[in-house]
């Protein structure tokens, strides 16, 4: 039993049980999803028989570059910038997803990348999917880069016609090392000397035409990806083997949560709020998503502090207008940035740490996370305030969504934004929008498993089959009410009961249930000798176990052996001898003495039949209470 988790807040449709329209839709999204699991491996084998080419080992200057970083590295960036240097140096194109919450260091990685590749003379295209965030990374890469002979150049509209043709000049000739831009950057005009590398940041923003281009390059060049939306662990690992990913989950040291609260729109609070961040000369984000009356809102705002210099920043500005309201924040030369949702899309500020969210209800669950992550990027601790209109009425969904943002205000809770939009969103982002629909169609795990499967499938290994087995047996075996207490906590011990596929993954889990609750009660107990005999039957492909008494008062009970694999079930039935018969194609029949109808006698003689001679059965000795 799964919740169901789908791409959207809308409602599943219901099927009929036992009708074929379950079956039809599961029937479609196992074809999509074996396309798609085909394209990844086709693109990973591709890229497999393409010569790419090979990085040199790190260099005196590499060392000395990355020792210059004036942070402490977190493990998980050490592992994955390891994982990049390994692909970088094997002589076949790198295709990498970096996965990481907002702040937690992919643009220093993709950095360092971009170093050893201009160390070993090649170029560098930097992909960004808005103007400023290009802007922000031509300054982070050239303040990184200063005192190394590497030239850094922005191709955005912020440069004039002549300014961006002389840098084309000059990047098809190899006077440009490195390169950064919006899709402008995969244009045909746009020619390279020698590219090694493209960094990617947040492809899901690109369209599908770009996105096309990007493909063709995958198979040339070494590509490395990176995204602020968390990739579910789930998903992970489906992809595991077509899809390299790395993810960066640990907080970079000395980072302190953002502190979040809901509020309704309070003149003296908001200006409380913004007096103690300017006071310890920060800065502030005050979001507002409408351009309608943007104007409007920053005059209120500023009659909240006069004393405050304020900046207002909308997607429907005049190029030069945007880019100088936005510079004069950036230095510092105004104290309030005014802005829309354009600020969600990596604007690096380090000295703001203060932000508030107008009409934060109107905002989904991983919009307002993004947003609340442009702040809490120096050791200060940040503020994320959002707002509510004081005059209206929230949806219940709307106070739902916002009560999560609040409660997960631990670093890195975009990993653990409960399985909620923001790890759906995630999959359909990482996998295209068309497999949001196949999501939502089917539920999110059912999805990963087929994905597994397909993956599975195409590179011949042995597909995970769930174990549906149906036993009907005389014993009461469940977890009673007053041993694991709490309805959702009981069925989610039950749904990982269902995922045991070993012996020694029950004795574990029956090990992790006393310790957290106590000694197993007897329906408990049953429960777990019901697995291992579950266990056991899949072993030899048995699909139902169920007793069949005789008609009439003569004859003996018999074990009913349901099965799908004729060979397996002949070896155990020269095994067990003259007593199990085949009778058919789908049966065999065990007969029972009168002393094994029920409790531990027929769960003995179960596990002596499917268990392996002498083996799991002598394991599972702690099942029984006489031990």
């Amino acid at each position: 039993v799964q919740k169901y988790v789908g791409a959207s807040r809308s409602e599943p449709e219901l099927s009929v049980y036992g009708g074929t329209a379950w079956t039809k839709k599961k029937e479609k999204v196992q074809a999509a999803v074996f396309d798609m699991a085909c394209e990844m491996l086709e693109i990973q084998a591709a890229r497999q028989t393409q010569p790419g080419f090979a990085c040199l080992p790190d260099t005196e200057w590499q060392a000395e570059f990355e020792a210059a970083f004036p942070y402490k590295e977190t493990p998980d960036q050490l592992t994955s910038l390891a994982d990049i240097k390994s692909d970088l140096e094997r002589p076949r194109p790198m295709d990498r997803l970096i996965c990481g919450d907002v702040g937690y260091g992919k643009t220093e990685l993709a950095i360092r990348a971009a170093f050893k590749i201009v160390d070993n003379g090649k170029q560098v295209a930097v992909l960004v999917p808005t103007t400023v965030l290009a802007e922000q990374h031509y300054r982070t890469f050239s303040q990184r880069l200063a005192g190394y002979p590497f030239v850094v150049e922005v191709l955005s509209r912020f440069r004039s016609q002549g300014e961006q043709k002389r840098i084309l000049e000059r990047l098809a000739r190899g006077g440009v090392d490195i390169v950064i831009g919006t899709h402008r950057l995969i244009s045909s005009d746009v020619k390279f000397k020698d590219l090694g590398l493209v960094v990617i940041d947040e492809e899901q923003r690109f369209g599908v035409e770009h996105k096309e281009r990007l493909k063709k390059l995958r198979q040339k060049v070494d590509i490395l990806t990176l995204t602020a939306t968390p990739i579910p662990r789930t998903l992970h690992l489906s992809l595991l083997g077509i899809r390299d990913i790395s993810n960066l989950e640990t907080p970079p040291p000395d980072r302190l949560a953002i502190e979040t609260r809901i509020v309704r729109f309070d003149k003296t609070l908001i200006r409380h709020a913004i007096l103690r961040e300017l006071n310890r000369e920060g800065q502030v984000y005050f979001v507002h998503n409408r351009v309608l009356d943007i104007h409007e809102v920053a005059a209120r705002v500023q009659q909240i502090v006069p004393e405050a210099r304020i900046a207002v920043a909308h997607g429907q500005m005049a190029d030069n207008e945007l880019e100088a309201q936005m510079l004069r924040f950036v230095r510092r030369e105004a104290d309030i940035l005014v802005a829309t949702t354009i600020v969600e899309s990596g604007l690096d500020v380090p000295s703001a740490n203060t932000i508030f969210i107008n009409e934060a209800d109107h905002y989904g669950l991983a919009d307002l996370h993004q947003l609340r992550g442009r702040v809490g990027r120096s050791k200060h601790r940040a503020y994320a305030y959002l707002l509510l209109d004081g005059n209206r009425q929230m949806t219940p969904i709307a106070a739902r969504r916002l009560k999560a943002i609040e409660e997960f205000t631990s670093l890195g809770a975009g990993f653990k934004i409960a399985l909620r939009d923001l790890e759906i969103r995630g999959a359909g982002n990482i996998l295209g929008p068309q497999q949001s629909g196949h999501i939502a169609a089917v539920g999110y795990e059912l999805y990963c498993q087929m994905l597994e499967n397909a993956a599975r499938r195409l590179k011949n290994q042995p597909v995970k089959e769930p174990l549906e087995i149906n036993l009907e047996l005389p014993w009461r075996a469940f977890l009673p009410r007053d041993y694991v207490p709490g309805q959702r906590l009981r069925i989610e011990v039950y749904r990982r009961l269902s995922r045991v596929r070993s012996l020694k993954r029950l004795e574990d889990f029956q090990q992790e249930l006393r310790d957290r609750f106590g000694p197993l009660p007897e329906p408990a107990l049953w429960l777990m000798r019901q697995t291992e005999v579950r266990l056991l039957a899949a072993r030899w492909q048995i699909t139902s176990v169920h007793l069949e008494k005789p008609d009439g008062e003569f004859g003996a009970t018999e074990v009913v052996f349901r099965y799908r694999n004729r060979s397996r079930i002949n070896k155990l039935a020269q095994r067990n001898g003259k007593d199990f018969r085949i009778v058919d194609g789908e049966r065999a029949y065990y007969r029972l003495s009168s002393q094994e109808l029920e409790g531990l006698p027929l769960y003995e003689r179960l596990r002596q039949l499917l268990g392996e001679s002498g083996g799991p059965g002598k394991q599972f000795d702690n099942l029984n209470p006489k031990h």
